[in-house]
């Protein structure tokens, strides 16, 4: 306090006024600082400078003069109130004037006045000074570039910035006068005690200004800022055609540098074109994304970044490459398409509906199209459509015809020529981006009319054209002929003319030449023509018109008026140098040399007047001094001329003068010497030739490039089908690329290809030629993984699974790369890689994870043929312990061996297995079709393995697979659905084939006829790789595979199964069980030592004679192979007693013995030899089989001379016939009309005139006895006998008792079998069942079953047979009869059955209609009826008296009435009706008249029904009838 007293004791204001005077400029300031905005100046802008600049002054003054705040009573408290803001406001005032002013400048002075960068040795500041020097702000430094391109990047940072710089300078102002009020003490003279408290206070004063001065020294801005600085600086790169570049870098600097990218010194605005760039900044680090770079994106990129300290630039290059075929080189793939601003949307683009590549001939139309839709639609707006061929946009013309309807865009190429052919691509252009779609379209030559000759050039087109004078160049066609080309044939039309001049006599074999002579002012088109030894081919397509003139009065009608008529005329005088001789021309060279001309090329003199100069052209020979003028007849008019008929191998030199109206000038510098002969060599043969595998009809092709070559036009690509001599063209326009497609190749033919260079000179030798490939499909990346799903989690790792992709891309996949990525509050961070090396399973464990964290996951598939692009991410997953008890989802599931109705599942275990081991796994199916309802599993119990066979699968159907593990605990969560599978068996399709070769060696065959390259056989054993060779060996050869066994053995039982890699699953097995393997070791064994196979063993056959037949037959046997007959041991020979025979066609044995005798007891054996394969079959004929043979022999004998007379050839016997007729039939043979037929019965021979006599007959050589319906009387013994002079025989047939039987059995057999099937028949009484047989014999057993117990015959239930019909009568039927019935009829065995199921609609059938007829029968005995005692006529004589009864009948009693001609009686004077005891109806008529004649009836009626007893009474008068006799 006394610090602050002192100072107001001296010479300073009082407190009072100098408060008051401060109060006062508080307000007077802010009424300035609310009346700026209405000052302005004559240019329109606040005059805030000036403005701001007085009230910063004021309260400079007001704050240096000012003590501290706590000793101001009132203004101490307006200045803490007002002051920090006003002084802020005021100090923004002056550094916005200062910005604002700089820029409203710059805009107003943009047409005068341009940026220059500041020279080297400058160093910008960028501080704004006081007149003191001290620092009171700093400047924003505008960049260097376009004003308009960096204003809004300015105006967007301005306010940010402006913020940081006051701030900055207020704080740093605030310092300032703390240090120097602290610093401003004055010494006055004072008491003791005043110096003492004094001193303490400047003590405790002092020790506040050290602290504030430390806190300054921390705070000062000018020891924390710093000049900007890189720490990482942006990389150059290069990389292909449309991958994504990021240039990133590191700055350092306080304030916080700002950054800003420019492209070849060109800002680059990435908010005005997001979908080209993406610009971020973070924590000082910052990256320039530049999207789906093409050509064009080949430039220097420059980060600059600056601050208040200083500036600093970084360059990098950025280098894009194209690729080497036409299909990628184009600029016209697709970019990601941006928000459209204009129209609010942003534009997607779909290309449908695609051309594919094309074939035409030349002179034919092509048309190629596709479809183009544009989303969302905005009215009045259309997309742009370009068409390109090889990069270069196509106009329209008479060629080409471009057509856009709206929807589909379509390109005709008109009359095709070789120039035709190339890379089309169509690109739609919308403002939100562009989309291209690209196929190439091959032109094959026309055909030629004699044939051998070459094909017709390509490509005329005319350069370096002047006034009289212009080359015309061609390409070679692709083939030439039958021979090599000699030359070609220059042709000109003059335009609006038909008339085409040969411009060349000799043909010319360079494809460039100089055409002269041409009339300056006119048109001309050129077309060109090839010649071999078969003549000249079709003439090229004609060249674009050219004119004959000077380039420079050309450029100048191309550039058109320099300026518009500005209303002007300036006149000039007459140029001083006309009628002066032109000078000498300058730079005269040869531009060509060829053996055939020479071209040479100068410049116009300087000195030539406005009339123009011509030239005249000399030449000399070298080392002579005889120069000789080629051009005596007419001077030149063009800087060009060829000289022609040169002698080839002669050295020249030349030189060309000027001359005009005023005289020929002097001539040039001559040439240098020069040779006449071809400068230009002929390309050296491309390199090697290696063809690739592209689609199932071409082939991509790589060659080495031709080695100093120039000039090089192209490449011709040639080639032909193995065996064939026809080398074909792939191209015929031709490529400067090493790499071509070659299209329209057979499928699964074999090709060579070859490549020739061709340039102007000609063409090159044919490279190698390749090898031989088959056209089929490539490997190409496969498609991306599916279902990224969590199978484990942990605190500190995460287990994920997905699905295999879909498509392998023809390659098997070899492994997977897991990437992830966090992310926090909903917004994701950058992908990072997981696993450097590929993994080969379809689960991952990823590590190191941090607990709590969400993480995201994705995959990337990998073959032979490259990365696939990664699947979907994963679904947002939390690290943390999972508490699940159950096992997780099995992991990849996968089929193989499909088949029609079978198929393999296999899968690997889970990731997580609960808190027990998992101990099972169950399998569910359900048809893909199917909902979720249709899930079923495919097994009841668990399965331990981790495969299964499901079978029974429906063939063409599609079907769907999960799978469930279990442990103790239970079981888990189902795994992925895999599918939809379908059930089909590919073409071609191999099965494992088990093989024993001849030694005995067993192996597993499997072949492939898709062998891919790279392909692989994969055997393994129970699906585990074999991996110990000690049980198998593996032999591939080609496309098949074996495997063999080394020891067979139990060990080796299992499931052996063969995977063939890179193929769509090829895959077979083979299950070989012990049974098989003992099937395979006996056939082994075979094999190791071959014996004989015999069809047949020995057999023995009885002949005719006795004669013994020994034989055998053999499966398979050589010519060498030889048989020992053996009998006892001892070899028996062909003799009287032996006779042998072996047919080695057939494998037949045979050994013949006319008769056997008791020393041919014994073993009869056949030993075979054939190589070292032996056989031997033996027959034993000893004991009593050798004496039942032996007796055959002899019986067989017997026959023989039986036979030689008349004979039974079959022995009487019986049959019955379907009609149930007995017969006695024998079959006779070698009979004579004489010989004698007797038949007997009981021994007495039957008569002609016997009854039974006319059962016999005799048909052919059979003999029959017709007995007919048997009968027990018929039993009896028959016999027939035969004889005449050469013999005699007889049959016997016992028919009494066993033949009897055996004859009856037979008779039940066929009336059984006749029976019909059991019917069902409804009764009034009840149900019949019943069945028909042709003949019924009481000795027939029938018998009826009731649900299989026999039925007993009762008065409700009742069997029996009337007639043929069977049947079983069910009176009064209940529920209790329902069931099945059987009908058995003994047939002699067994018995035949017949069932009838007498239940359900059959019982309810019958049951109804026996219950209506039951009803019917009831209702018919009670009906109402009349029974009698009523005549049909009563005819009676008139006054008598009639009385009629009837009986009536009914239950119950019926109602009775009486009508008269349909008119019902009644009972009255007249008519006495009665009905007595219900069972009597009278009617009584006491004197009947004539009236009461008609027709009357009795009605009876009760509920079962009505009746009427009609009858006629006739009246008739006395006299009548006394006239009627006399009559008669």
């Amino acid at each position: 306090m006394a610090l602050f007293t002192s100072k107001r004791s001296g010479s300073s204001p009082r407190p009072g006024r100098v408060a008051f005077a401060r109060l006062v400029l508080v307000a007077v300031s802010w009424a300035i600082f609310k009346v700026v905005p209405a000052l302005k100046g004559r240019d329109g802008v606040f005059n805030i400078l000036p403005t701001g600049s007085i009230i910063f002054v004021l309260w400079t003054v007001l704050l240096s003069t000012a003590p501290h705040p706590a000793a101001l009573p009132g203004s101490g408290l307006a200045l803490a109130t007002f002051g920090a803001p006003i002084f802020s406001c005021c100090q923004r005032l002056v550094d916005y004037s200062f910005c604002l002013k700089s820029t409203l400048l710059t805009q107003l002075g943009h047409q005068a006045v341009k940026l220059r960068p500041l020279p080297k040795q400058a160093k910008r500041t960028y501080l704004a000074m006081d007149t003191e020097s001290e620092v009171i702000g700093y400047v924003v430094p505008v960049f260097r570039a376009n004003h308009d391109a960096v204003r809004g990047l300015m105006e967007a940072q301005e306010g940010e910035v402006r913020e940081e710089g006051v701030n900055y300078v207020a704080m740093r102002n605030l310092f300032s006068r703390e240090s120097r009020e602290a610093m401003e003490v004055k010494v006055y003279k004072k008491t003791r005690t005043t110096n003492i408290r004094e001193s303490a206070e400047r003590l405790e004063v002092g020790k506040t200004v050290e602290e504030r001065v430390e806190l300054r020294k921390k705070m000062n801005s000018d020891n924390l800022t710093h000049p900007p600085e890189f720490i990482v600086k942006p990389r150059g790169q290069t990389v292909w055609e449309g991958k994504t570049v990021t240039l990133h870098c590191t700055v350092a600097g306080w304030p916080k540098p700002r950054i800003a990218w420019y492209k070849n010194n060109v800002l680059i605005d990435a908010k005005a074109h997001p979908e080209k760039y993406t610009a971020e900044s973070n924590y000082n680090m910052h990256s320039l994304e530049i999207k789906n770079c093409d050509f064009f994106d080949t430039a220097q990129y420059r980060a600059s970044v600056l601050n208040v300290k200083g500036e600093a630039s970084s360059v990098a290059s950025v280098v894009i490459k194209r690729f080497q075929e036409h299909e990628e080189a184009d600029l016209l793939y697709s970019k990601p398409h941006g928000f459209c601003p204009e129209h609010g949307v942003t534009f997607e683009t779909a290309i449908i509906d695609k051309f594919e590549v094309a074939f035409g001939s030349e002179g034919e139309t092509v048309s190629l199209g596709c479809t183009v839709i544009v989303f969302p639609t905005v009215k009045k707006y259309q997309p742009e459509v370009v068409w390109y061929r090889d990069s270069v946009a196509l106009k329209p013309s008479k060629w080409v015809h471009t057509h856009w309807s709206g929807e589909r865009a379509t390109l005709t190429l008109v009359h095709l020529n070789k120039e035709d052919e190339g890379m089309y691509t169509l690109r739609v252009n919308t403002k939100s981006g562009f989309d291209t779609y690209s196929a190439y379209v091959f032109v094959r030559d026309a055909e030629v009319e004699v044939e051998g000759v070459p094909v017709a050039p390509l490509d005329v087109r005319c350069h370096d054209a002047n006034k009289d004078y212009v080359v015309v160049t061609w390409k070679q066609p692709a083939m030439e002929g039958s021979s090599s080309i000699l030359g070609y044939y220059i042709d000109r039309c003059e335009v609006g003319t038909h008339h085409w001049a040969q411009c060349n006599d000799t043909p010319v074999k360079y494809a460039r030449f100089p055409v002269t002579g041409l009339v300056e002012g006119r048109s001309y088109v050129f077309r060109v023509r090839a010649l071999n030894r078969a003549g000249a081919s079709h003439p090229s397509r004609v060249s674009e018109p050219v004119v004959a003139m000077d380039p420079h009065d050309r450029a100048r009608l191309r550039a058109g008026p320099s300026a518009p008529w500005t209303g002007m005329i300036k006149f000039t005088e007459e140029d001083p140098t006309v009628g002066v001789v032109p000078g000498e021309p300058s730079d005269v060279a040869v531009t060509e040399a060829t053996k055939s001309y020479v071209v040479l090329g100068w410049k116009p003199p300087v000195q030539r007047g406005h009339e123009g100069v011509m030239y005249y052209i000399e030449k000399r020979i070298a080392g002579t001094d005889h120069w000789q003028r080629v051009n005596t007849g007419m001077p030149v008019k063009s800087p060009r001329f060829a000289l022609f008929d040169l002698a080839e191998g002669k050295t020249y030199s030349f030189r060309v003068r000027c001359c005009n109206s005023a005289g020929v000038g002097e001539p040039s510098v001559a040439t240098d010497d020069i040779t006449v002969g071809d400068k230009l060599e002929l390309p050296s043969a491309p390199g090697n030739v290696v063809p690739t595998r592209n689609t199932d009809t071409s082939m991509v092709v790589s060659w080495g490039a031709s080695k100093d070559v120039k000039h090089l036009v192209g490449y011709y690509i040639e080639c032909t089908i193995v065996g064939s001599d026809v080398w074909m063209p792939c191209n015929n326009k031709p490529v400067k690329k090493t790499r071509f497609v070659c299209h329209g190749l057979t499928t699964e033919a074999s090709y060579v290809f070859r490549v020739k260079a061709v340039n102007a000179a000609g063409y090159s030798q044919s490279s190698p030629d390749s090898d031989a490939v088959v056209v089929k499909a490539a490997v190409s990346i496969s498609g991306k993984p599916t279902g990224v799903t969590l199978l484990e989690a942990a605190r500190d790792y995460m287990v994920v699974g997905w699905k295999e992709p879909a498509s392998n891309g023809g390659a098997d996949i070899r492994g997977y790369f897991v990437d992830y990525r966090t992310v926090k509050g909903g917004v994701t961070g950058k992908w990072h890689e997981l696993n450097e090396k590929a993994i080969t399973t379809t689960s991952y464990k990823a590590e190191n994870l941090k607990e709590n964290v969400l993480y995201q996951f994705q995959v990337r598939a990998m073959n032979m043929a490259g990365v696939s692009t990664p699947s979907l991410g994963s679904a947002v997953l939390e690290c943390k312990e999972w508490t699940i008890t159950v096992p997780g989802a099995p992991r990849g599931l996968h089929v193989l061996e499909v088949r029609d109705t079978s198929l393999v599942v296999l899968w690997d275990p889970p990731a997580f297995d609960g808190r027990s081991p998992v101990n099972g796994y169950y399998l569910d199916i359900k048809e893909a079709s199917a909902g979720e309802k249709g899930w079923k599993a495919v097994h009841e119990k668990a399965v331990k393995a981790k495969y299964l066979k499901v079978t029974g699968l429906t063939a063409g159907a599609s079907y769907v697979f999960r799978l469930r593990a279990q442990n103790l605990a239970g079981v888990g969560k189902s795994s992925g659905a895999l599918g939809p599978i379908l059930a089909q068996t590919r073409p071609g399709t191999h099965e494992i084939v088990v093989d024993v070769d001849d030694d005995g060696v067993i192996s597993m065959i499997f072949e492939c006829s898709e062998m891919a390259e790279g392909s692989e056989f994969i055997w393994s054993k129970n699906y585990k790789a074999i991996t110990d060779s000690s049980r198998l060996t593996m032999v591939t050869s080609g496309g098949m595979s074996r495997a063999i066994f080394n020891d067979p053995s139990l060990e080796d039982l299992g499931t052996f199964s063969c995977v063939v890699t890179n193929t769509e699953g090829i895959s077979s097995s083979y299950t070989l069980t012990e049974e098989r393997l003992k099937r395979l070791l006996d056939i082994s064994h075979e094999h190791k030592f071959p014996v004989i196979p015999f069809k047949t063993e020995m057999a023995m056959d009885l002949l005719e004679k006795g004669r013994v037949r020994f034989w055998t037959q053999v499966e398979k046997c050589t010519s060498d192979c030889h048989v020992e007959y053996v009998f006892n041991d001892v070899i028996v020979t062909q003799g009287e007693k032996y006779t042998m025979h072996f047919d080695k066609t057939t494998g037949i044995i045979e050994m013949f013995m006319d008769s056997l005798e008791v020393m041919d007891e014994g073993t009869f054996t056949f030993n075979l030899v054939d190589g070292k394969a032996k056989g031997t079959t033996s027959l034993v004929l000893i004991g009593d089989e050798f004496r039942e043979l032996q007796k055959k022999s002899e019986f067989e004998r017997a026959e023989w001379v039986r036979k030689q007379g008349p004979h039974f050839v079959e022995y009487l016997d019986f049959t019955v016939t379907p009609e149930c007729d007995v017969l006695l039939k024998c079959t006779i043979g070698n009979i004579k009309p004489e010989t004698e037929i007797s038949w007997y019965k009981d021994s007495i021979e039957i008569e002609a005139d016997d009854d039974d006599a006319k059962k016999i007959e005799k048909t052919d050589a059979v003999l029959t006895f017709n007995i007919g319906k048997i009968s027990k009387k018929d039993a009896g013994i028959y016999e027939v006998k035969l004889r005449d002079e050469r013999g005699k025989d007889k049959s016997v047939f016992n028919l009494t008792d066993a033949g009897y039987e055996a004859v009856m059995n037979e008779l039940f057999r066929v009336i059984a079998n006749s029976s019909t099937d059991v019917k069902v028949l409804s009764t009034e009484h009840g149900i019949v069942l019943y069945s028909f047989v042709t003949y019924y014999t009481e000795e027939q057993r029938v018998g009826w079953l009731h649900k299989d117990a026999k039925l007993a015959s009762s008065e409700r239930v009742k069997s029996g047979v009337t007639g043929e019909q069977l049947w079983l009568k069910i009176n009064e039927p209940t529920e209790k009869d329902k069931g099945k019935y059987t009908m058995d009829i003994f047939d002699g065995k067994d018995g035949v059955k017949r069932v009838f199921d007498l239940s359900g609609q059959a019982w309810e059938e019958a049951f109804e209609e026996f219950q209506r007829l039951k009803a019917a029968a009831i209702a018919e005995r009670n009906r109402a009826r009349v029974i009698g005692g009523l005549p049909d006529v009563v005819t009676i004589q008139e006054g008598k008296s009639l009385n009629l009864t009837g009986n009536v009948w009914g239950e119950p009693v019926p109602e009775v009435s009486w009508v008269k001609n349909d008119r019902e009686l009644v009972s009255d004077e007249r008519y006495t009706l009665k009905f007595e005891h219900g069972k009597f109806a009278s009617i009584t008529i006491a004197a009947v008249t004539p009236a009461d004649s008609g027709k009357y009836a009795l009605l009876v009626k009760n509920k079962y029904g009505t009746e009427a007893g009609e009858f006629t009474v006739s009246v008739y008068f006395p006299e009548d009838e006394e006239s009627k006799e006399k009559k008669e």
